[in-house]
């Protein structure tokens, strides 16, 4: 059928059928990853960090999402990211022959999608996304897959930090890297958290239980005494009983402490010999006779 002014409609404008699905062009795909940061959207430039992920973003624009305190954040993009110490901040390795946008400021030049700003430092190859790139949790330094492969070491190619397998975090990967990354990345958060809970317990006991020095767990030298031993302490320091040796010989033990009058032993006359009687007045040699004796006593040597 016409219409008023003699017009034909077309078949397609009468069926509707299905959609067509629209085809993703891969060298814009790459470029867009490669050269723009996957949370503002902008030009990547330095300092570049990568998330556990690997997606690449700009410093500046994760700093300015995790102090943003609205509701309208883009939370597919960065979502996982919850602090500062969520991405890894990368050493990157610049291209020589990448010269950028000086030839082309007329529009007279053809732009070689294929360059890269960046290269890697072992094999040369440019991060343009045809090449599989990765970068290391534990130091930040990038570089390509293939130089992991030929070159297999246990410490990093450039700055020769260690490293263990589970540090080497894939950039742009496919949907199955990107899933055990995540897996990956969750087992290492909930290690953390758990690792958290357990100091916690131990820093109590430490504030509500404070060091006691293993001499204090003994009874108290003087609360945990006999009776005895302190009061006879208390009356040598009074000066009321002669401190003397320990009846065993020992002069430090203070437990076996015996009166002054326990140490004073009666002399047996019948043990002694002759020799050691005279050296005292009570003995027969020293007494004297009447006649061997004056009748008078001076004091001084003047006597005339």
């Amino acid at each position: 059928m016409g219409c008023d002014g003699g017009t034909i409609p077309k078949r397609h404008e009468l069926v509707k059928g299905p959609k067509k699905v629209e085809k993703v062009d891969k060298d814009a795909e790459l470029v867009a990853q490669w050269n723009y940061c996957a949370l503002s959207q902008e030009i990547l430039r330095r300092p570049i960090v990568a998330c556990e992920l690997g997606r690449l973003y700009n410093k500046d624009a994760v700093i300015e999402f995790l102090l943003d305190k609205s509701s309208e954040k883009p939370l597919k993009a960065a979502s996982h990211i919850k602090s500062i110490k969520n991405v890894t901040e990368l050493k990157l390795s610049d291209n020589p022959a990448w010269e950028g946008d000086k030839g082309s400021t007329k529009g007279d030049k053809h732009d070689d999608l294929q360059r890269a700003r960046f290269i890697c430092p072992v094999v040369g190859v440019e991060m343009n996304g045809r090449h599989r790139f990765c970068f290391l949790r534990c130091c930040g330094c990038v570089f390509s897959e293939r130089a992991l492969k030929e070159i297999k070491a246990e410490v990093c190619h450039t700055c020769g930090a260690a490293f263990q397998e589970h540090d080497v975090i894939v950039l742009n990967g496919t949907k199955g890297d990107v899933e055990l990354l995540k897996a990956r990345m969750e087992e290492r958060r909930l290690r953390a958290k758990l690792g958290k809970k357990t100091k916690k317990p131990k820093a109590a006991e430490t504030v509500s239980k404070p060091d006691v020095p293993e001499e204090s767990t003994g009874p108290s030298a003087v609360t945990g005494g006999k009776p005895e031993e302190t009061s006879l302490d208390s009356r040598e320091k009074a000066g009321l009983v002669p401190k003397g040796p320990a009846p065993g010989g020992s002069a430090s033990g203070k437990a076996g402490k015996a009166p002054c009058a326990a140490m004073k032993r009666p002399i047996d006359d019948s043990h002694q010999s002759e020799t050691y009687k005279s050296l005292f007045t009570s003995h027969s040699s020293a007494k004297r006779s009447k006649e061997e004796s004056a009748h008078w006593v001076t004091h001084t040597s003047y006597c005339f």
